[in-house]
């Protein structure tokens, strides 16, 4: 009998072990989702008639307030903004009650910046509102910004502003504006809750987003409106033309040269600077391989040099096989000042033909008067199959030498001239993307120009082809330009040599 109560004791004790290995941490269950909710608001919200110098928000759990800097915003803007902790369940909000003015509207957007203790759960957008007046404003502006260089609605981080009419011309130098805006990816912005009252109006890409406009030195750009603007209860859209200031360059830097050497002639330069200044070059052309067409019989080839040197372009040649007989065909070299170190070789390039080039000892000399080290390149030209087509017609009222028609080819000008018929024919075409753009060139200077803020000069009008054109060896393009008739599908015609 004892052996058996022994085996039994044994069997439980077994069997405690076994669930004992089974047990688990607890899981601490879901993960909590719910943002915090406001229990009581003191003042209430949407006072009228009241000076508002303290808010306190109550919620049902522990927060935090966080990026409030970013977050929060008060409209109108004042010189010195409103505060914003928090504390256990509690926000606190507190308002310089005398730079609050008469009669105005005031809302406190707190964006995501109230946020509970633990998971971070953002408490939902909400906005406090209260008028120092007798009614709440309510009327509206809305508008779009467009790039003022390409016409087309700028999709960048723009900032529109609110100025009183009655500030100074120099007010959006010199201190924030009362309201602002901020522009969608499609350019377009839109103030709400604003006073019957005439307003200046600007857009503002801020680099440094102090939201005041510090000059095309700081990499700012700027859009203003010819007239003061009034809201509505509906009014027409306002478009601003967003474009960068030329910088002056009527002033000159002055430069400390105190810790300068200048012992004889010498530059002060290191033995290892004046290595690394060694004079090298390289060549446009592509001889990786020489059945591959990879010359660009539209464009001159470049020879690229590390710094200016010293040429002698009579020890450059440039020949042709042509159904096997050797051409020396007549040759241009320039360079010009905005290129000094660039030689440019230019010929009337035949199509789908093998090309040398040889760069002969003493073409090129460094300032010590030593020669670059000679070199041969052979490459085969594009043939016209290579490349595409474009026919873009025009309406008859852009005739005329004040518009310029400009194509862009993957982001860089490729052609500008005058409009001189209503139809344009583009051939030779790299395969690509192309945009193309009529510029109303008011001063018949031959270029784009931008605006200047304080002459109340606006940017010359810029009119794009809203699509983007990707170009095709072999295929014909046949389009219409007119940006409010344009169809969105382009559509392509017959293949060349069909």
């Amino acid at each position: 009998m004892s052996t058996l109560v022994s085996r039994f004791v044994l069997l439980v004790l077994l069997c405690m072990g076994a669930g004992c290995a089974n047990i688990t941490a607890p899981t601490g269950g879901k993960k909590d989702v719910t943002p915090p909710k406001m229990v009581s608001i003191d003042p209430k919200d949407s006072l009228l008639n009241t000076r508002v110098k303290r808010i306190e928000i109550h919620f049902d759990e522990y927060i935090t307030v966080g990026d409030a800097a970013k977050e929060v915003s008060f409209s109108p803007i004042l010189a010195i903004q409103p505060t914003v902790t928090g504390k256990g369940k509690t926000v606190t909000v507190k308002i310089i009650d005398s730079l609050l003015e008469d009669n105005t509207t005031y809302r406190l957007s707190f964006g995501k910046a109230i946020k509970d203790l633990h998971e971070g759960n953002p408490y939902g957008k909400y906005t406090y509102t209260f008028s120092t007046g007798s009614y709440f404003d309510s009327l509206q502006l809305h508008g779009k910004v467009l790039n003022a260089a390409t016409g087309l609605p700028d999709s960048g981080s723009i900032t529109v502003e609110l100025y009183y009419a009655t500030d100074p011309d120099s007010a959006v130098v010199r201190h924030k504006p009362k309201y602002i805006a901020k522009t969608d990816a499609s350019g377009a912005f839109t103030f709400s809750g604003l006073p019957r009252r005439a307003f200046r109006i600007y857009a503002l890409k801020d680099a440094n987003d102090n939201l005041i406009y510090d000059g095309a030195v700081s990499g700012d750009q700027i859009a203003f409106a010819d007239n003061t603007v009034i809201p509505f209860d509906t009014s027409a859209p306002i478009n601003l033309r967003l474009f960068g200031e030329v910088a002056d360059t009527g002033v000159k830097k002055t430069t400390d040269t105190s810790k300068t050497k200048t012992t004889g002639l010498s530059t002060g330069r290191t033995k290892k600077q004046t290595a690394s200044d060694k004079l090298t070059y390289t060549v446009s052309a592509d001889t990786s391989n020489v059945e591959k067409r990879t010359m660009d019989i539209t464009r001159y080839m470049t020879v690229d040099f590390s710094r200016k040197p010293i040429l002698n372009t009579d020890r450059i040649t440039l020949s042709c096989d042509s159904e096997g007989v050797k051409l020396t065909p007549r040759v241009t070299f320039y360079t010009d000042t905005i290129h000094p170190n660039q030689l440019r070789i230019n010929t009337n390039w035949l199509e789908n033909t093998v090309y040398t080039l040889k760069l002969a000892k003493g073409f090129a000399k460094d300032t010590n008067n030593a020669d670059l080290m000679p070199s041969k390149y052979i490459f085969r030209t594009l043939e016209d199959d290579d490349y595409g087509s474009v026919i873009m017609r025009l309406p008859g009222k852009y005739l005329g030498s004040q518009y310029l028609f400009r194509v862009m080819y993957n982001g860089d000008s490729l052609l500008q001239r005058p409009v001189t018929d209503t139809v344009i024919s583009l051939k030779r075409l790299k395969p690509g993307k192309y945009t193309f753009r009529i510029i109303v060139d008011k001063n018949h200077n031959g270029k784009w120009d931008a605006g200047n803020l304080f002459k109340h000069e606006q940017p010359e009008e810029v009119i794009p082809y809203y699509e983007v054109m990707s170009v095709k060896a072999g295929y014909q393009y046949d389009n219409d330009f007119e940006p409010k008739v344009q169809d969105k599908k382009m559509k392509d015609r017959a293949k060349l040599g069909n």
